[in-house]
């Protein structure tokens, strides 16, 4: 799964996942739980998380070649922000993890904003809200616990553009990789959850 921050990827790739029966590798889900869990890889993570940087290539391909040798691997699994730069591709490829298809959702820089910005966050059961699109039944305040919801760092305005920033930068060209390869889907974003679906599974044949 290809695109920026906040275009929906970790979404569709539940759905995907679900109906091919296959687990979704995440990048930023194995990296929180790192990071939440205290471990060294974790800590080391959170600086350049915070801050709205990529992980060094190191600890992800690290993290991502232990996930994959796991059983419920063995019949496939989806990528979601993984690979994140040509490096990681190139190693993945040299390690003979093979990609059959880069899904690439398409969205402007403007409305990734939007949406990313208005994210809030439950620090106990980690819900997840949006001020606009899927806000809490009382303001500021998780349905599930009770407890009071934050913004995380990286979803901050200045964290996010750099984030934006990042990814132009670093991980767009895949779809030049990938595209070179015959491997290239891509699928406009479309708001709504069910519309968009629509469009990645007709993109893919499914």
């Amino acid at each position: 799964m290809l695109g920026p921050p906040g275009a929906g990827k970790g979404t569709q790739a539940q759905v995907l996942a679900t109906k091919l029966g296959v687990p979704t590798i995440s990048t930023g889900d194995i990296l929180r739980a790192a990071v939440k869990n205290g471990t060294s890889v974790g800590l080391e993570a959170k600086g350049y998380m915070d801050r709205g940087e990529l992980v060094p290539d190191s600890v992800v391909i690290g993290v991502f070649l232990d996930r994959v040798s796991q059983d419920d691997c063995k019949t496939g699994y989806i990528f979601d922000g993984m690979p994140r730069n040509l490096a990681q591709a190139k190693e993945l490829d040299r390690q003979g993890i093979q990609i059959d298809t880069a899904l690439s959702i398409e969205i402007s820089d403007a409305e990734i904003e939007k949406r990313l910005t208005g994210r809030r966050v439950c620090p106990d059961c980690a819900e997840t809200f949006h001020v606009e699109f899927g806000p809490p039944k009382k303001d500021g305040m998780c349905d599930r616990c009770d407890a009071v919801l934050i913004i995380r760092e990286d979803d901050k305005a200045e964290t996010v553009r750099q984030r934006l920033a990042v990814y132009h930068a670093e991980t767009e060209p895949l779809k030049d990789y990938y595209k070179s390869q015959g491997k290239l889907i891509t699928v406009e974003n479309i708001n709504g959850i069910d519309e968009a679906t629509a469009a990645v599974l007709k993109a893919l044949g499914i």
